[in-house]
């Protein structure tokens, strides 16, 4: 048992506790608690923009996936992830930011109505389990290895998360913001160092980089056929569009403190994102090198112990340290505006509907309360997937905000025309189609069984989302036109009684 390593895991994540418990005193309102009361300076806007992917999936899930299939394997993350934020930045931030909204699913109120508001807020409140549950479950592998496996990874995800809650409960986005802050910059300068350390065992980085082109692990792009490039296109844009409409990124951006802090803070935390996501792909190959016995071993059984075994077995004490308390920083950044984006989401989106009459600090207590509910079932669906691995966990979170709410979105921002109507048509056609193709072989019909490995289910909702939102938004007024006219040609309607002119079309 690494007794050592425990306690000081320990005290870290006790030490958070003390910038909650200050953030805790700055929180008045809900504004606060949800968004920070929109105070963040730039810097601290690409930090928390750049530990909204730099969790678990990038220190062991990531590396894991590469050494198995190359650049190919990880398009999604951190290269789907990275994209999202730097769309956001550009193509959202600014627009939203401006409505002053304090969730993604006010915006769907304002723009189409209560009952799309609703939707979209279920759909991505449920995206996050899986999202979280690789947070949690990585809290749990940490504390199962440093104790030697005298702490169930159960136990450990219970002890984690109950100490990442309790911060976030007291002082919300505030809270994360600062720990985010802090919790990143021990994440840099820790995977640095222990990345240079890992290039001198092996005899220099060009190594580490000849042996995986060796292996043509840098070959990004699929074979040529249509299938491959199908599936190739849904993994990048699983992340990189689905994880636009959601509650934790818009925090992110609503919580600057003005409109070109939430854009550039957004561009440029997807950037150093997707140049620090290659660190620890670059350790775990210097891993390979170093202990290959060892790797093969892990690497069929569970791959994502095999950082931290070469950490333990070939890293001084410091550098033991420097990595997990880097490995820590990012399981609590991630976890941490996790916990918050859905609780405050289910809020101020379906709770005000259930009880109008609630004052901001009721609300402000509600928030609080959801956060410990939703941990609790965060909790329990992390135990009950346990043998799914993290970088699994993560991707199949935002396929359901893919296919429901990303189109509604994009067009309630950009399409003039875009109706109540449209939006409903396209989350459903959306959603349904999805949960076709993905439990296609649950279908007992001719013609569905494998389905799901024939065409990826992330393109087909998307494009019956897409198809939903412009036959919803058009059809009901082009057909309300023609009866016009053709009532007006037998003279049943004045003439001047149907336009196509869109300011006419209701939303």
């Amino acid at each position: 048992m690494n007794i050592e390593l425990l306690i000081f895991v320990f005290i870290y994540l006790i030490g958070t506790l003390a910038i909650g418990a200050w953030a805790g005193t700055k929180v008045k309102n809900t504004a606060d608690f949800a968004v920070a009361g929109h105070t963040l300076p730039l810097y601290m806007v690409i930090t928390t923009s750049f530990a909204t992917w730099f969790g678990a999936e990038t220190v062991m899930g990531i590396p894991a996936k590469f050494v198995k299939e190359g650049l190919q394997g990880v398009v999604e993350d951190p290269f789907g992830a990275s994209m999202c934020l730097v769309f956001v930045g550009l193509f959202f931030a600014v627009r939203l930011y401006r409505m002053k909204l304090l969730t993604i699913g006010d915006f769907f109120r304002r723009r189409y109505g209560t009952p799309v508001e609703i939707l979209c807020s279920v759909m991505i409140i449920l995206s996050y389990l899986g999202w979280v549950a690789a947070q949690v479950t990585a809290l749990g592998l940490v504390f199962t290895i440093l104790s030697g496996g005298q702490i169930s990874h159960e136990t450990g995800m219970v002890v984690g998360t109950v100490l990442v809650l309790v911060y976030v409960m007291m002082g919300g986005m505030l809270a994360v913001a600062w720990t985010d802050f802090i919790q990143m910059i021990v994440l840099v300068l820790g995977l640095s160092y222990i990345a240079w350390y890992s290039a001198g065992l092996v005899g220099g980085a060009s190594k580490v980089i000849d042996y995986a082109a060796e292996r043509d692990w840098f070959n990004i792009l699929p074979p040529p056929t249509l299938k491959d490039w199908s599936f190739f296109i849904a993994a990048a844009i699983t992340m990189m569009l689905g994880s636009i409409p959601q509650q934790d990124v818009f925090q992110r951006v609503m919580s600057a403190k003005d409109e070109r802090s939430a854009k550039y803070g957004a561009v440029i935390g997807g950037l150093c994102y997707l140049a620090f996501a290659f660190v620890p792909m670059f350790i775990v190959v210097a891993a390979l090198i170093k202990m290959p016995e060892h790797s093969k071993e892990l690497l069929d059984s569970d791959p994502q112990r095999v950082l931290p075994r070469m950490i333990l077995d070939h890293m001084p004490f410091f550098a033991q340290i420097l990595f997990f308390g880097a490995l820590v920083s990012a399981i609590k950044s991630c976890s941490s505006a996790t916990l918050l984006a859905p609780s405050t989401s289910f809020v101020e989106n379906i709770l005000r509907h259930i009880r109008p009459d609630l004052r901001d600090k009721q609300l402000l207590l509600a928030m609080r309360i959801t956060i410990l509910v939703f941990t609790a079932l965060v909790l329990t669906y992390a135990i009950l997937t346990k043998g799914t691995s993290i970088y699994e966990l993560v991707s199949n979170a935002y396929q359901i905000t893919l296919a429901g709410a990303f189109v509604p979105l994009t067009a309630g921002l950009y399409w003039k025309r875009a109706t109540t109507q449209g939006a409903i048509f396209s989350i459903f056609l959306g959603v349904i189609s999805w949960a076709v193709v993905t439990f296609s072989d649950n279908i007992p019909l001719p013609g569905f069984a494998g389905l799901s490995e024939e065409i990826p289910p992330q393109l087909v909702a998307l494009s019956f989302a897409i198809f939903g939102m412009i036959f919803g938004s058009l059809a009901p007024q082009w057909i309300k036109n023609r009866c016009h006219i053709l009532m007006e040609h037998i003279g049943l309607w004045p003439e001047d009684s149907y336009s196509d002119d869109p300011a006419h079309e209701t939303h």
